[in-house]
């Protein structure tokens, strides 16, 4: 038996395409290189795919590019593309290393890489936007020195209230059964809009808009000086007021700021796009939201008793977390340069 070896697999292919050009056949080459360098230097298999790509005319001895585990290198740059760019997907990393998606996704499993789904936020912010948040946050900070003064903060906004909450649920059914069919919401639902004016202390304020009407500089004005009545009426001696509203249309219009004025009431800086800096939205309508989830109504007087179910079931404590959040909010948004708070 001849002793096996050690032989360089380009020597070994050398040799098969020598034999190859001189006419000898894929077996009679394999029994004369197991003969020669013994009997397991090369498989069978191995020389017939060899002889394959020499009758192709592929002559050359180099192996083919593979699209198997990526180097090094390549473990590198695709840390690299995905630091750069975490929404590119996973064929599109594969073909710019040239390697199989597979590989990829096992590597990036393997780097503690996850594919998560990113949140919604209201509005794509410039970098105008983000200066701007960031020094209505910075001056909204300095104002007082103490968290006391936002005791002093009213806030207040619009939310569309819909007639049929419903909302798909996980149905418990056998394996091999279909679940029920969930309708589609209409397009058009039925809807009234709510308009709520509230403190640290509770709810001043709210009333349903009457159908077919919306919010102007005029409406606006009417329900401020409703609301100031009852401010009056339910807040007795209270002094200052720091009004804290978006920057809708109605509210930045010029007979706005001349009634609240007139009202005295001090108007603090809300920077566009900030729904997180407006705790109606970020507290008492998130809130809202999930106690309506489900419900449905058949009349504008089943919304208005269920809303006030809702505000006079809220604690004070609720209302005062809501508007004393705020300072803190401030400085996550200075921390973040002007971008989102995500919740």
């Amino acid at each position: 038996m001849t002793q096996s070896l050690n032989v360089q697999n380009d020597q070994l292919r050398f040799c098969m395409l020598y034999d190859f050009q001189s006419g000898l056949g894929a077996s009679q080459s394999h029994d004369r290189l197991c003969k020669a360098f013994g009997e397991n230097v090369v498989s069978r298999s191995t020389v017939f795919k060899w002889y394959a790509r020499f009758k192709d005319g592929d002559l050359s001895i180099e192996d083919e590019p593979r699209s198997g585990r990526p180097s090094e290198a390549n473990l590198n740059e695709l840390r690299s593309l995905v630091e750069a760019n975490p929404r590119q997907s996973v064929r599109q990393l594969a073909t710019q290393l040239n390697t199989s998606h597979t590989s990829v996704l096992h590597h990036l499993k393997a780097m503690g890489k996850v594919p998560k789904l990113g949140t919604w936020v209201p509005h794509r912010l410039t970098d105008q936007d983000r200066t701007r948040r960031t020094e209505a946050a910075l001056s909204l900070l300095s104002y007082s020195r103490t968290k006391n003064w936002l005791s002093t903060i009213i806030t207040s906004d619009e939310k569309w209230v819909l007639y049929d909450n419903a909302c798909r649920k996980l149905q418990w059914i056998d394996a091999d059964a279909a679940p029920e069919p969930d309708p589609k919401p209409n397009l058009h639902p039925r809807k009234v809009m709510l308009c709520v004016w509230w403190d640290s202390k509770g709810v001043i304020h709210h009333e349903l808009l009457p159908r077919n009407m919306t919010i102007t500089s005029i409406v606006y004005c009417e329900q401020l000086q409703r609301v100031n009545e009852k401010l009056l009426e339910i807040r007795p001696g209270i002094r200052q007021i720091r009004y804290l509203h978006d920057n809708a249309r109605p509210h930045v219009a010029k007979a706005t700021r001349k009634k609240l004025l007139e009202l005295g009431w001090e108007i603090l800086i809300h920077p566009p796009y900030s729904p997180d800096m407006a705790p109606t939205d970020y507290h008492l309508f998130n809130s809202l939201s999930n106690f309506l989830r489900g419900r449905q109504f058949t009349d504008e007087t089943e919304v208005s008793d269920l809303l006030n179910s809702f505000f006079a079931s809220k604690p004070q404590d609720f209302y005062r977390r809501g508007i004393l959040s705020l300072h803190d909010r401030w400085q996550r948004i200075v921390q973040n340069e002007g971008d989102y708070i995500i919740d």
